[in-house]
């Protein structure tokens, strides 16, 4: 199992300390000042990371968020992986039953609704990273006994719906089965294949949708996939949400480089300090969205160059808001407004700056500290027990919704914040080959 070595005693020469650590540890070691800052260049990094990361070089050895400490280093690969894996043994365990419907405010939902898809999301992510059995055959007899199709079946139009999708393709492409794709392709199809673009009609939906047609477009070689998703995109970016109160934009607001939830969170609604309500979880939906997208999609993508600045404006706004102890609030703009901890808008952030830090296009120097901060944040989150996920705010569309959170607190899914967890731990993981 590949593993990364951080910096472990300060007081060892530098050439020892460069013999035993990869990009992670050497990149932890710039930033706390505990190497020389010339020490790291293109000139040092492996093969297997040439093409995957950019040189680290002097220009990099300075943290923005605030001065480095030691603490500012990852931990290792290895106790990466030990803490996603934890987490996930929590609730593999726990629901063991793949078919079990789950029972939440008096109604029984089926295993393929979107939660489940989000957690297979990321069960599909640590299984490229760890690729154990039990986490293929875990995904793999979920998706058989659903018959690889959709709640509301292959003609639906929800998004929701359409999340399970991510797995199954993902799936497919180890199996090469047919019908393992027949309903997804199917249900895609659909959407390019009618004019209608605004079915995304809260931000949510990009992330479960867009990547499924990405996927298709790579897995076919047909652009027609990329096209009707820009369509889609670009519609609720622009289009849904306008209103004589926001007559420039969509949903999608240039100006703080954030997204309203839907069209109910446009001006004039605000949040009680007057601010603009931006959901700490559905600009993660977004950003995520986007990371997935593009790295399912080849870089001549005709529409990419927007997607990469949205996803930089991203993560300068989200870089702003985050909190001193490594989390995020629910409300980006309104600290006071059902401030706290919260695991899954965390999560999703960390995974981005992390994808975003990993594809070169976001700058290290400015990232890593937050990175670090926020997955400290995320493990201390997990119960060293049994590997329970605390601080969860559970389904919703707003700060207020499902409130309070807490460290022992169960919310009403764990599933889908699970899934954004494991997609934080495995881009950390990836940080630290």
């Amino acid at each position: 199992m590949a593993q990364a070595f951080c910096l472990r005693d300060a007081h060892r020469n530098t050439s020892r300390i460069m013999k035993r650590m990869s990009f992670c540890g050497l990149l932890a070691a710039l930033l706390t000042g505990l190497l020389p800052t010339a020490a790291y260049s293109s000139n040092t990094a492996t093969a297997g990371n040439a093409a995957a990361t950019p040189a680290v070089t002097a220009s990099a050895a300075a943290a923005t968020i605030r001065p480095a400490t030691q603490a500012d280093a990852l931990p290792t690969g290895r106790e990466v992986l030990a803490t996603v894996e934890k987490a996930n043994r929590y609730f593999m365990d726990k629901y063991q039953d793949v078919t079990a419907q789950s029972f939440v405010r008096n109604r029984y939902r089926p295993s393929h609704i979107w939660t489940r898809g989000v957690y297979y999301e990321g069960l599909m992510e640590l299984y490229r990273i760890c690729p154990r059995d039990q986490y293929y055959d875990y995904a793999y007899r979920w998706a058989d006994f659903h018959e690889w199709s959709f709640r509301n079946g292959s003609t639906t139009r929800n998004a929701d719906d359409q999340c399970a999708g991510q797995t199954y393709l993902e799936l497919y492409s180890q199996a090469r089965q047919p019908e393992m794709m027949r309903h997804t392709k199917a249900c895609m199809d659909m959407l390019v294949n009618t004019p209608q673009t605004g079915d995304w009609t809260w931000i949510d939906a990009i992330q479960m949708a867009m990547p499924v047609l990405g996927q298709l477009g790579t897995l076919t070689g047909d652009a027609r996939y990329y096209e009707k998703a820009w369509q889609m995109y670009s519609t609720t970016r622009n289009e849904i949400g306008k209103s004589p109160a926001n007559p420039d934009c969509g949903l999608w607001n240039p100006k703080d480089g954030l997204w309203w939830r839907d069209a109910d969170f446009c001006p004039p609604y605000t949040e009680p300090n007057g601010e603009d309500c931006y959901w700490s979880r559905g600009n993660g939906w977004v950003f995520v969205a986007l990371c997935r997208y593009m790295d399912r999609t080849p870089a001549t993508e005709s529409h990419r160059n927007q997607y990469l600045a949205d996803f930089k404006a991203m993560a300068k706004a989200i870089l702003a808001c985050q909190r001193e102890d490594g989390f995020w609030n629910c409300s980006l703009h309104d600290p006071d407004h059902f401030g706290g901890k919260e695991t899954t808008g965390t999560a999703l952030f960390v995974s981005g700056f992390a994808w975003g830090v990993r594809q070169g296009w976001l700058d290290a120097k400015t990232y890593m500290p937050a990175i670090v901060k926020g997955w400290q944040a995320l493990t201390e989150a997990v119960h060293p027990d049994n590997g329970f996920l605390g601080y969860v705010q559970g389904t919703g569309k707003e700060p207020k919704d499902s409130q309070p959170t807490g460290y022992d607190i169960e919310p009403d899914f764990e599933d889908f914040a699970l899934g954004c967890f494991l997609l934080a731990g495995t881009e950390v993981y990836k940080l630290c080959r």
